[in-house]
């Protein structure tokens, strides 16, 4: 089999960036696209233009005006049945077979601005979230490939964020977030690829906050998406295809993320 590229990229609205996210496939040819925050109901997505841009295979998971994940793939999608994490009904995840390999596509959330659970129900059910990912991976198999892709709205590592001692204190970075992703990856005995392909003191951002005027010159980023291996899927990923698409955060009306890429050996 072929090998499997794939990008994740939170679009902030997928009708508002649909022709722009068709030029971004047209130009690179992923063969899965996973998005996430789609903010809208499955008969509201604009099929036609994915399909005209060669991807007829859709899988989505919508929600009026919030969240929503939908993967789109030039090859045939298995659906298959979410893990149990949001505990809220949201529409935070899509799980799918492709190309040999099971891909989840997660929105996880954001948690509000105030890291405290006992004032905050946006935070305490983050927290709730991540204790459902530690304790469902911890008792999935490792002998199939899984590729964990999405917006986690965590930043885990010191250079993730471009300022770790100010960022301590602010949801995102904060230290009950970052162990309970650690834990979460070592439970799946998952690999992050974008820190396997870079040294740990490189920093790496994939959202920028829209209150920058510039936020090319200020660069005060944060690495929010992410794509994860279990061991199965891990050796199968091609060293050096790790890819943080840059460019699409600038031009007109861009999604606060990028896409990040990476391609697999077929499975």
């Amino acid at each position: 089999m072929s090998d499997l590229s794939i990008v994740t990229w939170n679009i902030n609205s997928v009708r508002l960036r649909a022709e722009r996210v068709a030029d971004f496939l047209k130009e690179h040819q992923p063969d899965v696209l996973c998005l996430q925050e789609i903010k809208c109901r499955e008969a509201q997505f604009p099929s036609s233009v994915f399909r005209d841009a060669g991807y007829e295979h859709i899988q989505i998971c919508g929600q009026k005006g919030l969240h929503g994940v939908a993967t789109v793939s030039r090859l045939p999608i298995e659906e298959l049945t979410a893990p149990e994490f949001c505990g809220q009904g949201h529409a935070r995840i899509a799980a799918s077979r492709i190309g040999g390999f099971e891909i989840h596509n997660i929105y996880l959330p954001a948690g509000g601005d105030e890291p405290d659970p006992e004032i905050n129900d946006k935070f305490a059910h983050k927290l709730d979230f991540l204790d459902r990912m530690e304790r469902i991976y911890g008792g999935h198999s490792t002998d199939d490939p899984l590729i964990i892709v999405g917006d986690l709205n965590i930043a885990p590592q010191e250079h993730d964020v471009w300022s770790h001692k100010q960022l301590l204190k602010i949801v995102s970075h904060t230290p009950v977030e970052t162990d309970a992703m650690a834990r979460i990856i070592k439970a799946g005995q998952f690999t992050d690829l974008a820190r396997r392909e870079h040294e740990p003191g490189q920093k790496l951002y994939t959202w920028w906050s829209y209150r920058a005027k510039d936020w090319a010159a200020a660069n005060r980023g944060r690495r929010l998406d992410h794509i994860w291996a279990n061991p199965a899927a891990e050796p199968k990923a091609i060293p050096g295809t790790f890819r943080i698409h840059l460019d699409q955060r600038g031009g007109f009306k861009p999604s606060d993320h990028a896409p990040v890429q990476m391609t697999f050996k077929g499975a």
